[in-house]
Formats: structure tokens, sequence, C-alpha cells
């Protein structure tokens, strides 16, 4: 069986069906199906989220069908005239890992950073995934840090 001709692309408006089916590839990858699946997002949110230009959604597809993707965010910063990006979710689907799509996503990401005038673009990854330790390293510096989630809530005072 001859694997798809994946093409890479920034979704926008009109990918909102698109959008659900990368939801679906981070659901299987991450095995977090409560969050990506739990409560599903309206088509008119999703197709407001890709009308955002601060928000990047790129896709490897193939026939009408999402392979994998990547979702990331684009920030202002405040010490400097510039711009950063943050790849918040990347995943490819099983059956279509080991075929270079992640790395296609992440070099589409490039061209938009640079076109947007982000000077980085960084990345997370868990202690044990290996793989997105491996192909991150091979793209940009590690950098060893702490991540914190501080719960949003409303103080006692």
């Amino acid at each position: 069986m001859s694997r798809p001709h994946a093409v890479f692309r920034r979704l926008g408006p009109g990918d909102g069906l698109l959008l659900r089916q990368l939801n679906d590839v981070f659901a299987e990858a991450s095995g977090d199906h409560e969050t990506y699946r739990g409560a599903p997002s309206t088509e008119a949110y999703l197709e407001g989220l890709l009308a955002k230009e601060h928000i990047i959604a790129v896709v490897a597809e193939a026939e009408g069908k999402v392979l994998g993707g990547l979702v990331a965010y684009e920030f202002d910063k405040a010490e400097r005239m510039r711009r950063e990006v943050y790849i918040y979710d990347l995943a490819v689907a099983a059956e279509h890992r080991r075929q270079h799509l992640a790395t296609g996503m992440i070099e589409l990401l490039r061209n938009i950073a640079v076109q947007r005038k982000a000077w980085v673009i960084f990345v997370q990854a868990d202690h044990g995934d290996d793989p997105a330790i491996a192909l991150y390293e091979k793209l940009g510096a590690r950098e060893e840090v702490l991540h914190f989630d501080i719960e949003a809530k409303l103080s006692a005072s």
C-alpha cells in the first residue's frame, strides 16, 4: 500500500471540520479523550479561532484527511518589539509517523513565524516522550526548565 502524499498548510476560516479532525488526532496520540472530545467546540467557535492571526493551526493532510497537525500561539512581547510562537499541541496519527510529517509542519510554521516577524518558536516536551524530544533536539536548542500550572480561580480575600 502506498502512503498518501501529504500537503502541509495553515488552516483558516472555513476549515473548522479539519480542525475538529485534528483534535481527534490529538485525542488518539495523547490518550486524553476527555480533553479533546469531552465537550466538543461548536463550529462557530472553531471558525472564530481560525480567523485569529495569533492562532496558528497547521496540518498535514491527504485526500481530505488530517494525518497530523499542530496548534501554535503567537505572543507579542513587552520587553522588546518582537514576537514568540509557542507550539502548544503537535501530533501525527500513529499510522503516519516516521514519514517526516512533524518536521514538515514545523518547517511551515517556521515560514509563518518569519512572515509574522517572530524571533523564536518554542515548545515543551514531557519527560519520557523520546520521539518528541529527539525531533525537537534535531530542530533547536534544548533548555531545561520547570513548568507550573497555576489554577485560575478567584482569591479568597
